[in-house]
Parts: C-alpha cells; structure tokens; sequence
C-alpha cells in the first residue's frame, strides 16, 4: 500500500492518490489533474475509483476531468442528486482496492452530502488503518456548518456533533486522519499546520472535542466565517460537473494595442499580480492588485465568471501559475496577458496610475495630526486581536459592497497585515473613485514592531 498527499496552495486543499497491488483511488482531486496520472504511471497502477466527500464549496472538484483521462469511476454521495458519477453510495457501502477494503460513512453537518472514507487492510479486517475525512473533520478543527444555509445553521451543527462523536471517534484512538484541507482553508476557522493526526489526538487535544453538545452548538455558531461570491459558482459546477479545461478559451499572449483594445470592454478586468510596492510605482489605470499567490483565493470575491480576465505579469514565466490559479476557482475567461510586462506599455506612452505607500511611522504622525482616515481590511479575528484607534474595519472581500460607509472628505489610508491585502483595497478603492489612497506597507506588522499602540 501506498499514499500520497497532493496539496494545492493557496487553497489549501488536500486530495489523496492511494494504491495498492496496482490498484488506485483518488480522493478529491484538483482540477488541474496530471499529477494523479503521473503517480499511477510511477507506480504502475490503474486509477479504479474517484471519490468525493462532499459537493465542495471552495474549488472546482476535478473528478470529470480525471475521468476524461483515465477510466475511473465517479464516487458520491446519494443525498445530493449529482448529474454526473457512477456510484451514488451511503452508509456501509463498500469497495475493493487491491487487498484494501474502503467503506463509506455518512457525516453530515458541514453539508448532508459529507462522506468519509474509512480504509481497511483486508476485506474481512474489524481495524480500521484510516480515515479520509474530507471538511468534516480537520487537525485542530473541524468544518463549518453554516453553508447549507443559516435557517438551518443550528440543525447542521448538531448533525456534525452527532457525526464527530458516533460515526468517527468510535472508529478508534489508533486511526489516522487525512483531511481535506490544511491551514488556511476558509472552510475552518482554527487549523492546525499539520499535514495528518490521528482520532487520539483530536480526542485529546483538539479544544472543540472538550466540548458538549449545547457548548458545541453555541461555539460554532459564534464563528465568523467569510462566505466567497463565487461558492455559488462552485457548487453549481460540483453539482452538474464543470467544463474540462480542453475546452476552455486559449489564452493570449497580447501586445500593448492589444492588451489596451481587449481592456476596453465593459466586461473585462486587469489583474496585476505584482508586488505591492511595484504596483503603487505604475500600474494600469483600473488594475486590481492581486499578488500571485493570492490568485487562488481573492479573485473570488472581486471577478466574476463572466468577466474577461487580463494579467499583468512581473514575468511572463509565471503565467502557468496564475492561470492554473484562477481556473481551480473556475475562472477560464483568460483572455490574455500584457507581453512582456508592463515597462512595454509605459514605453508606449500609454497611461498610468500610482498609489501613496505610506510606512506605518508616517501613517501615526498623519493619524495624530487628524490629517487622513485609516481603514483596516483585515479579517474579523485579526481585527479583535488588535487595532490602530478609531480605524474603520471592512473586511476586503466586502469593500465593494460596503465602500459607501467610508470618509469622503480627506486621504483614505488602507491597512492590513503586511500590505498585500490592502494593496488589493486600495486598487479596488481607486476603481470606484477614491483619488487619495495610501497604502501602508508593512501593515500592523510593522506597527506592531515598532511597539506603536493598538486596543482590543
């Protein structure tokens, strides 16, 4: 028997590829789905099963897409009516793997189509070697329960703590979990930087397992926990199955008349995934700064499907990144990207935009002197661990919708917690309207590094 964990970053999702006596599974998979093919071929294995544990929210699963690929056959949940899959399976349901046993466990509450997949090495083995948890059930957390819908948040909820406590735990201490995501998955709240645990450990050490029932039920919907606009892309594709990437829009590569033509359409937007402090020298009027890293998580909240995607690159070697990206989150409508980089279009004498950077000393002097307004755009636990006095606090994913609150009448400073975030605000800031936008780099980073004040 063999496993292997493939993480995909910036997502923080984890899928698994299991085999044995040449026999394979795959758990979860990525959109961009090679890797799964290539470890098949490393071990001389054929991929006999697919298997998802849940219609995941946060992604583009890639189960159509591997199969397109391989022969495999699709795994599900029959609590969901998926349009696509050759096996629609419940509680007991079982399936051979080489010499292994994988038996299927209903664990509803972070959707009632959550399913884990329990490993045993023999068909007739009593011991279960482990469990493939999906979001049900993370190290040091476990998944949210409010996505189903918050009319029903508290029913889910119990469900999850009925799943956790009778279907999982009593599977044994010994039994090793391998979850769905890992640290900064917005699917959790609490993770834990580590790659497996075991359902000991949870038992142990995992706070919310001290919990009872009506403590559990009141914690987790204490939570505040973002909701991307773009889940309801994702879930309408895991439910009916996504488009494979063959048949996607190719992407170009643009010279500056064209880049600028493409620009003018109503529905495009530019994506300028360089550095912050490069951005605030010269950037495109227009440009949303979103780092390259950052491509697999914000674009969810400022693009939508619809809209035609430009990049602006620091170099053209990082294209296949950027694009791989965006299409996990289901954003194939790359038109194209500005070739070779942006010193071509202000070679051209096209226009530019710049944004203030402005350090965090001179971001006290300015707030002592009243002379400009401060808004920070960190999440909500960020924000609660500390804050600069008198900020304003929107959450950067909501800005375009909740801009309307801020100042209007001196400089808009914007912060966060090393200035990517709000590199992304202000740009988004400047799209809207707002002339004088600061940037402070180093964000409450560096404040706090300087020992500068901040209340709870």
């Amino acid at each position: 028997m063999k496993l292997e964990i493939v993480t995909s970053a910036g997502l923080a999702h984890k899928s698994y590829f299991l085999v044995d006596n040449h026999e394979a599974l795959v758990i979860d998979p990525r959109r961009d789905c090679e890797i799964y093919t290539e470890i098949a071929q490393k071990y001389c294995a054929k991929i006999n099963y697919i298997m998802e544990t849940h219609r995941n929210e946060d992604y583009v699963i890639g189960s159509l897409e591997l199969q397109n690929l391989t022969d495999a056959e699709i795994v599900h949940s029959k609590e969901t009516p998926f349009k696509y899959g050759e096996h629609r399976i419940g509680d007991g349901d079982t399936f051979a793997l080489g010499r292994l046993r994988v038996e299927a466990v209903e664990t509803p509450g972070h959707t009632n189509d959550s399913i884990c997949y329990v490993v045993y090495d023999s068909a007739l083995s009593k011991e279960p070697l482990m469990v493939f948890t999906g979001d049900t059930l993370f190290a040091g957390d476990v998944g949210r329960t409010d996505l189903p819908g918050l009319d029903i948040w508290q029913v889910q909820t119990e469900k999850l703590y009925r799943s956790l406590h009778e279907k999982l735990l009593p599977l044994g201490d010994h039994v090793i979990v391998y979850p769905g995501h890992g640290a900064g998955t917005i699917c959790g709240s609490k993770l834990s930087d580590r790659s497996i645990t075991t359902l000991g450990y949870e038992r142990k050490t995992n706070p919310i397992f001290q919990l009872d029932k009506d403590a559990f039920v009141k914690y987790m919907m204490g939570l505040k926990l973002y909701r991307p606009p773009y889940f309801r892309k994702m879930e309408v594709y895991n439910l009916n199955g996504p488009p494979l990437l063959k048949d996607a829009p190719i992407t170009k590569k643009l010279s500056v008349q064209e880049f600028e033509k493409t620009a003018r359409s109503p529905d495009a937007i530019i994506l300028d995934t360089r550095l912050p402090g490069a951005f605030a020298a010269s950037h495109i009027p227009g440009s949303a700064n979103i780092g390259l890293d950052d491509l697999a998580f914000f674009p969810g909240w400022v693009v939508t499907h619809d809209q035609q995607i430009l990049l602006v690159l620091d170099h053209l070697s990082e294209f296949k990144t950027a694009k791989t990206h965006l299409q996990r989150l289901g954003f194939d409508n790359i038109k194209g990207y500005l070739c070779p980089n942006i010193a071509a279009w202000r070679n051209k004498g096209k226009p530019t935009n710049h944004l203030f950077p402005l350090t965090p000393t001179s971001l006290k002097e300015k707030l002592d002197r009243k002379e400009l307004a401060l808004l920070d755009v960190r999440e909500h636990n960020e924000w609660d661990k500390g804050h600069i006095t008198d900020a304003k606090h929107i959450y950067v994913g909501h800005l375009a919708a909740e801009a309307i609150d801020l100042p209007s009448d001196k400089p808009l400073a914007v912060i966060c917690g090393s200035g990517r975030r709000a590199s992304l605000a202000a740009s988004l800031l400047r799209r809207i309207g707002y002339e004088d936008v600061y940037n402070v780099l180093g964000g409450m980073n560096a404040w706090k590094a300087l020992g500068y004040p901040t209340v709870n």
